[in-house]
């Protein structure tokens, strides 16, 4: 039994960049493969792809992965669709999920394992990285969440949990500023690639 699951958002129509930018080079694969490849090396066993925009293409790339897919219809709506629809197809034997944002790459293994751990051993329903005080990202969500998350406004999003239930949190301060930070725009990526050479 896989009692956390990983949903990443990878529906999502990448305006801002101008190309899919899942499928953007990224330490020898591709941003949406790394992201894959940084959860398959955690304590995660289970991982979770909510497509939509250029979700043929993505298919493609990741289907040698040993991960799950669903699609979201409803992607040009927003990113709460895209996690209304990764939560929404998630077995009745997960008790938590931890959520990505597909243009993480730089997310590791250790804040996704620290991430898990502070859920089992605070007993804590919402757990959040953050650094110096600002919270990044993943988010892990207890199952008790689960059927409220689909009933959240667009206008809300993920984030409007933590600000309902601020005593249901736990977060976890780190020393590392790039949970702070995705790939939007082709100068965000071209940092980011300049950071890891």
């Amino acid at each position: 039994m896989s009692e956390v699951w990983a949903i990443i958002l990878a529906g999502g129509e990448s305006k801002r960049m101008g190309s899919p930018k899942m499928l953007l080079p990224y330490r020898g694969a591709t941003i949406i493969e790394t992201v894959i490849q940084n959860i398959a090396s955690s304590s995660v066993e289970k991982t979770l792809i909510v497509l939509g925009g250029d979700g043929d293409k993505i298919l493609q790339v990741i289907s040698e992965y040993p991960v799950n897919h669903c699609y979201n219809a409803a992607y040009k709506s927003g990113m709460l669709s895209s996690v209304k629809c990764g939560f929404a197809h998630l077995p009745d034997e997960c008790l938590a999920a931890i959520v990505f944002p597909g243009d993480q790459p730089m997310i590791g293994a250790q804040i996704i394992n620290l991430v898990v751990r502070a859920w089992r051993e605070s007993g804590r329903a919402i757990v959040v990285p953050a650094f110096r005080g600002k919270r990044g990202h993943p988010v892990l969500i207890d199952r008790k969440y689960f059927k409220e998350i689909m009933t959240l406004n667009e206008s809300e999003g993920l984030r409007a949990l933590a600000l309902k239930y601020p005593g249901e949190v736990k977060e976890i301060e780190t020393d590392n500023p790039l949970i702070l930070k995705d790939i939007d725009t082709e100068e965000d990526y071209r940092n980011e690639i300049n950071r890891i050479i």
